[in-house]
């Protein structure tokens, strides 16, 4: 994934040519976009969009660096509270110079908490297709192995979805490996010890060595009820772990956890937009 970056004194803008599709179109995405004012990083964006252009491509999706697997979204509507980890990075001016600009909203999200207290009070019904199962905390190479292929089954469907290698994911996942809290991963696993879904849940060291939150980042599954038999897990792990609040974050306004996310009585503190722009000819 090559970008080709655009810079001045007070802003500077990644341009990826190669992006996902959208309307079934070659996209370019824009991204790892930084303004100290919307008139600087005015600048940039339009050297980056005269470079798209260039191109011959038509359209163009931000923020986001190449795709979905890497960073992506501006934050629209915040309570101001503190970015929790791995929560996407985005400032005033840049979300005002791309409006500025004629991006629109096409895609949005949200992050919420839920007092511990109060989630995970309904435990869902037994089944005997799958098995809900913690990480046992070693060999993490194939721990991000079996999480990869779920994920491209899981995830191909999605809008803006675009491919990437295994060795590309591991290259991403790995480092993280340091910061993963064994009793916050689990697996949902058939009989035949095939993995029907996971969810990956980490402290949020954005509070510090000892924080009082737990995330839940990201859920996947292909068994009908596993995402709900896991995030029950999730829920009931951080209570006895000793968390007092979970943030369910960075889910689709559309997606069913958004739902699952309401009836566990989440207050939404964030949300997020994904912006495009169709180029003149």
């Amino acid at each position: 994934m090559t970008a080709q970056v655009f810079k001045t004194d007070g802003a500077k803008i990644s341009v990826f040519l190669d992006g996902p599709s959208w309307d079934d179109a070659a996209t370019a995405t824009l991204g790892a976009f930084t303004a100290k004012t919307e008139a600087a990083g005015a600048v940039v964006l339009e050297e980056a969009l005269a470079f798209i252009r260039a191109n011959h491509i038509a359209q163009v999706i931000g923020p986001m660096d190449g795709d979905t697997w890497h960073s992506y979204r501006f934050v629209t509507k915040s309570d101001n509270s503190p970015a929790f980890l791995l929560e996407p990075a985005t400032t005033p001016e840049a979300l005002a110079a791309f409006k500025s600009a004629g991006f629109t909203e096409i895609s949005s999200y949200f992050s919420a908490r839920v007092p511990l207290d109060q989630a995970g009070l309904t435990r869902p019904n037994d089944t005997d297709d799958f098995t809900i199962e913690t990480w046992d905390g070693t060999d993490p190479e194939r721990l991000f192995g079996q999480v990869f292929d779920l994920s491209t089954t899981a995830f191909a469907k999605n809008a803006f979805y675009k491919p990437i290698s295994r060795a590309a994911f591991l290259a991403m996942y790995m480092p993280l490996v340091p910061m993963l809290k064994p009793e916050l991963i689990f697996f949902a696993r058939r009989p035949d010890d095939s993995l029907a879904g996971f969810l990956f849940g980490t402290p949020n060291y954005a509070e510090g060595p000892d924080p009082k939150s737990a995330i839940l980042k990201t859920y996947a599954s292909l068994s009908r009820g596993a995402g709900q038999h896991l995030a029950y897990a999730f829920h009931k792990a951080a209570v006895r772990l000793g968390y007092d609040t979970a943030i369910h974050a960075l889910i689709h306004d559309d997606n069913l956890s958004a739902m699952r996310s309401a009836a566990e009585g989440a207050d939404i503190f964030r949300r997020y937009g994904l912006f495009g722009l169709k180029l003149d000819d």
